[in-house]
């Protein structure tokens, strides 16, 4: 089978505490810095006061986004996503993040990597009642997470569930109303790293993306670990 290139298949980036005009701004430019790692699609969702708006659209950052969209995504908190298709194909509505709305809020989810049971969930899901809108294993994931919510006492409650149950490779990022979460998988085979400058606090496949910002880096998060930022750092 001959080369075709580097595949990085796709890069995600969260932020927490930034100024409400600088969100926005912050994850394209860390997008910018992540374009390598796919050039399919892209998005940004950040949370205004505990609700998720969200754009996103196939093509490269700097053609999905202009300075009118990036001003009206205001907020403290924010996730973005750069994407090359791996599961599912290349379309709008497989653009991510993924924003859910259930009974516990809003969660918004960007994701790096492949589950190998994919299609064993999705079936057990829909003989349960769920409806996917994408051909994703992210939603998915992003489905399994709001599922075990509802059931659990705290968000990381409910992504340690759902790690549980998923397989594979992945480095995702989630914003949930208050709390913008990293999780990298138990065997560390998608990266994913912490970032600082002043008050504010990144999550990013690559540290690139994280100086991009004059951001210093952490650390790596661990594998099979989870990371929670919130409001006390």
């Amino acid at each position: 089978m001959p080369f075709d290139g580097l595949h990085e298949e796709c890069g995600v980036f969260g932020v927490y505490g930034c100024e409400d005009g600088e969100t926005a701004y912050h994850i394209y430019r860390g997008l910018f810095a992540l374009q390598h790692r796919g050039q399919e699609a892209c998005g940004i969702a950040v949370n205004r006061r505990g609700v998720i708006h969200c754009h996103k659209d196939v093509g490269l950052v700097g053609e999905v986004f202009d300075q009118e969209q990036l001003d009206a995504l205001e907020g403290h908190m924010a996730i973005g996503h750069v994407r090359y298709s791996t599961t599912g194909g290349n379309s709008a509505s497989n653009a991510q993040p993924l924003v859910l709305n259930y009974v516990k809020g809003t969660l918004a989810l960007a994701h790096n990597g492949n589950l190998v049971n994919t299609e064993e969930l999705r079936r057990e899901f829909e003989e349960n009642g769920a409806i996917f809108h994408t051909t994703t294993d992210s939603e998915v994931i992003a489905y399994c997470v709001a599922r075990e919510r509802v059931h659990s006492t705290s968000v990381e409650e409910a992504i340690k569930k759902t790690a549980a149950k998923i397989r594979g490779a992945y480095g995702l990022v989630i914003a949930s109303p208050r709390k913008l979460v990293g999780v990298r998988d138990p065997l560390g085979l998608k990266p994913l790293c912490i970032g600082k400058r002043d008050n504010t606090y990144i999550i990013a496949s690559e540290s690139c993306a994280i100086t991009s910002l004059g951001a210093e880096i952490v650390r790596d998060v661990e594998p099979g670990e989870i990371v929670t930022i919130n409001k006390d750092g």
